[in-house]
């Protein structure tokens, strides 16, 4: 199990680095493809990491599961950044070909070309507000769903040292101690998301 679990976090780092040349890259729908094809392969030994979990003795699988779960946050984390890098790159083919389509028109005098000018600066505008607008909005759910992901985690983090807690046998004080520690997170979590979607509405009405 420990050498796929390696083998899985290198393949996730390796993944992660291939981001950095998306910017720079003459063919990044190459490079999109490599990242979508590393992401299948960690899936398939998230997998099978999962069904070694079950091998484990039973005093090690919680840190085991724990281990796994890391890498599927990862995993989950990478897709997200892949698909917000694919929107942009579209996006922007879209406005560089319906500019090319903009300027390669013909005016017959000065006065329609200044109009057609100032009508592609406005058109631009128009764009990037949108752009950002879709950029917040896309951010603000990857935001929100990795907050509900954290809670999942946290639960069942929060079960797993329960049991691992009755396994070694800890005191009923520190267990208490645990459980508050989980409930005063839960409040957090929820403060995080109510400030997270306060902030997209108030970006929303301030851009339109």
């Amino acid at each position: 199990m420990e050498v796929l679990y390696h083998q899985t976090s290198q393949l996730i780092q390796e993944t992660t680095d291939l981001f950095h040349k998306l910017d720079n890259d003459t063919n990044p729908e190459k490079i999109e493809n490599d990242i979508q094809l590393r992401i299948n392969q960690i899936n398939g030994n998230c997998e099978k990491l999962d069904i070694m979990v079950f091998k484990t003795p039973i005093n090690q699988r919680p840190m085991a599961k724990m281990r796994v779960d890391q890498l599927k946050y990862d995993n989950k984390h990478i897709q997200a950044s892949l698909i917000n890098a694919q929107n942009k790159r579209r996006r922007r083919e879209q406005e560089r070909t319906e500019r090319d389509q903009l300027l390669s028109r013909r005016f017959g005098n000065d006065h329609m070309a200044i109009t057609v000018d100032y009508m592609a600066q406005e058109n631009s505008s128009l764009q990037n507000s949108h752009r950002n607008v879709d950029e917040m909005l896309h951010t603000g759910s990857n935001i929100l769903e990795t907050l509900r992901y954290n809670r999942e985690t946290l639960k069942g983090a929060h079960r797993r040292l329960i049991d691992l807690a009755n396994t070694l046998g800890l005191s009923n004080a520190t267990i208490s101690l645990i459980e508050r520690r989980v409930s005063q997170d839960k409040y957090v979590l929820y403060g995080g998301m109510f400030v997270t979607l306060s902030v997209i509405v108030l970006v929303i009405i301030y851009l339109t």
